[in-house]
């Protein structure tokens, strides 16, 4: 017989609302004090390939050279920034953001004197790879901080949702920042500044000992040792993550010489803030909706709507339909990003989620590098705007690579334990 007990399952937070939203998010107790650190301490990475680019452009003449210096600069940080995530996992956040703060700010400014004084581009190289791998992982930091402060609780989504907004705000503000410094008052003055709020803004992020997530004792270490990367979902999610990294670096390059060619290097900025713009607004209705469909059919369909609308990039000729198609390209990016963030909280115990999130910016960057060399020299050899076949490419491999291995982003079964009935009865755990 069917038993006339009706189950609930309420929530993990009693007091959440039904629909979750950034009001409740922000009203989590303390996440304040990580996240304003946090958005000033993660600016600078949106300001480091394009102030490259355009400092190592203005002083070789090359784009060629100017993206292999930001692609030596970004497969440094790839390369490194998992390794940063297992160890802030393992010794604290602190111990690792201290020294790699000061670690990026000289060797960012010892880049900067070797492009003025025009150094050789090997030098420019050798100087590129500190420079990357040091880079400050705040960002994959802040999302493990909010892992810890909602648990299981369903405003989780709403915190992917809203770290991608940040994130796009900051490459809103980081691009339109670094071409007006570089452009109006010192070709340098992009990597100057980039230092300085990595200095202060990464200073004061690391002070916030309180809401970093607790490291294991030493008797946990051996159990915490296994690499994120060794769960089939987190590489299928890196693969995806390439794909976004070529449309940035595929973007910024492009754009900045279409922008050259016409004799407007100042819409750089404005061009790629309007697709960031995109990003950024999507992102805000993405954690806004209650969604019903599952994760992995979200990433598969948004990331097809990426790929479609990254292939007609090439095709623009003018500033406004190449405004216009930039702003489609960010419209489709948040909502990858979000559900991706999102299915590696399914996918990873909570004590490797920094170097998970590591993992998947460190695919960014890697994507953006090779597209950033790639679309550079496609620049350099063939038309103006064939860098723009760099985000085609990245995102159609990306999407086949999806397709084919979408069945790795099912997490492990997880049980919960839900109240049955009113009273005392003995709780149900269902699946």
């Amino acid at each position: 017989m069917v038993s006339t007990d009706t189950v609930t399952e309420p929530s993990a937070d009693p007091t959440a609302p039904a629909r979750p939203g950034y009001g409740a998010l922000l009203r989590t107790p303390g996440a304040w004090r990580f996240l304003l650190p946090g958005f000033s301490a993660r600016q600078p990475f949106a300001m480091l390939t394009i102030s490259i680019v355009l400092l190592v452009q203005h002083t070789t003449g090359s784009y060629g050279a100017a993206g292999a210096a930001a692609a030596v600069t970004g497969v440094s940080m790839a390369l490194c920034a998992p390794l940063g995530g297992r160890l802030a996992d393992r010794y604290g956040q602190r111990a690792v953001l201290m020294p790699g703060v000061l670690l990026h700010v000289l060797s960012g400014l010892a880049l900067t004197a070797l492009a003025l004084a025009h150094a050789p581009v090997w030098a420019l190289f050798v100087a590129a790879v500190p420079t990357g791998a040091s880079v400050p992982q705040v960002g994959p930091m802040v999302r493990a901080r909010w892992g810890v402060k909602l648990q299981d609780s369903p405003l989780t989504a709403t915190a992917a949702a809203f770290e991608s907004v940040t994130d796009e705000l900051t490459f809103v503000l980081g691009p339109l920042l670094a071409t007006a410094l570089c452009t109006g008052v010192n070709p340098a003055a992009g990597l100057v500044t980039e230092a300085a709020l990595t200095l202060g803004g990464g200073l004061l992020f690391a002070a916030q000992k309180d809401t970093q997530p607790p490291v294991a004792p030493a008797g946990h270490t051996r159990v915490r040792a296994a690499s994120a990367l060794r769960v089939p979902g987190v590489r299928v999610l890196a693969m995806a993550f390439l794909g976004i990294g070529s449309v940035f670096g595929g973007m910024q390059v492009s754009l900045a010489a279409f922008t050259e060619s016409i004799g407007e290097p100042g819409l750089n900025g404005v061009l790629y803030g309007t697709f960031a713009a995109g990003n950024m607004l999507s992102g805000m209705v993405c954690g806004a909706l209650a969604w019903r469909a599952s994760p992995q059919r979200r990433l598969v369909v948004g990331y097809t709507a990426l790929a479609l609308t990254a292939s007609a990039l090439w095709t623009a000729h003018s500033v406004l339909l190449l405004a216009a198609l930039g702003l489609l390209v960010g419209l489709c990016v948040a909502p990858a990003l979000i559900t991706a963030y999102t299915l590696v909280d399914g996918l990873v115990a909570p004590g490797a989620r920094t170097e998970a999130f590591t993992w998947l910016t460190g695919a960014v960057a890697l994507g953006q590098a090779a597209a950033v060399t790639v679309a550079g020299q496609l620049e350099d050899r063939f038309w103006d705007g064939a860098g723009f076949l760099v985000p085609m490419a990245g995102t159609l491999l990306a999407l086949a690579t999806l397709l084919t291995l979408r069945s790795r982003l099912a997490g492990p079964p997880r049980s919960r334990t839900v109240a049955r009935g009113v009273g005392h009865r003995a709780p149900v755990t269902v699946d």
